[in-house]
């Protein structure tokens, strides 16, 4: 059986005691970074054999999961942070065990984007989530469409990531394609000590991070 399992996305409490329950029985756990996902399970004390599954691990790793999983064995799924599947490599091994008509479990909650929609204070009753965009094939043409979408009556909240290379020639691109006084949010260090909302005109948040380029570090949440 194998159990996809969400994690929190940084503070180690936000964990389900389902998910502790379920990490402790099972035979081994797949994670993307063994030593990111030890500092959760030593704090809950769990010891069991891990097994890297990435986004680089290739047919070989995941048919060796799916061996083990055909030889009875119980894996959990975990990604470095939040739901496995979500902007990491967990559906191709999601994928692969159903085909092979392994049962799949889902321990269900946190996702970064969910919370950060929560606290954004924007519509997120429906909303339009996108993962990380293309880094160079289709930019251009998923912004063109994205105003296409956004000038439509009722037209859903956007929710992208970003990563802290890209941070800037996004904001800059969302000023191009949506105008300087077009509202966003955008939310980083979610769950830390320091978490972070930024409100306001795609201007005035590129205008924060000139003036805090110290902020600019891990990866964001962009609803628009």
């Amino acid at each position: 059986m194998l159990y996809i399992v969400a994690t929190p996305i940084w503070n180690l409490w936000d964990i389900t005691y389902r998910a502790v329950e379920t990490l402790k029985n099972v035979d081994s756990i797949a994670c993307e970074d063994t030593r990111t996902s030890s500092t959760l399970l030593n704090h809950y004390n769990i010891k069991k054999p891990l097994i890297s599954f990435h986004s680089h691990s290739g047919k070989t790793k995941t048919d060796k999961i799916i061996k083990q999983l055909k030889e009875w064995q119980n894996i959990a799924l975990i990604s470095d942070a939040g739901t496995p599947g979500i902007s990491d490599p967990g559906y191709i091994l999601i994928k692969e065990a159903l085909e092979n008509d392994i049962e799949i479990v889902p321990i269900p909650w946190v996702t970064a984007f969910t919370t950060a929609l929560m606290g954004s204070g924007i519509p997120m009753n429906h909303f339009l989530y996108l993962g990380f965009l293309p880094v160079k094939k289709w930019r251009q043409t998923l912004f063109k469409k994205l105003v296409e979408r956004k000038s439509e009556k009722n037209a859903e909240t956007i929710v992208i990531y970003e990563s802290v290379h890209r941070l800037v020639k996004t904001l800059n691109e969302l000023k191009e394609y949506f105008w300087k006084e077009h509202k966003i949010v955008i939310a980083r260090e979610l769950t830390k000590k320091f978490e972070q909302f930024i409100r306001g005109t795609t201007q005035e948040v590129i205008n924060y991070f000139e003036e805090n380029p110290s902020k600019i570090k891990w990866e964001f949440v962009i609803m628009f």
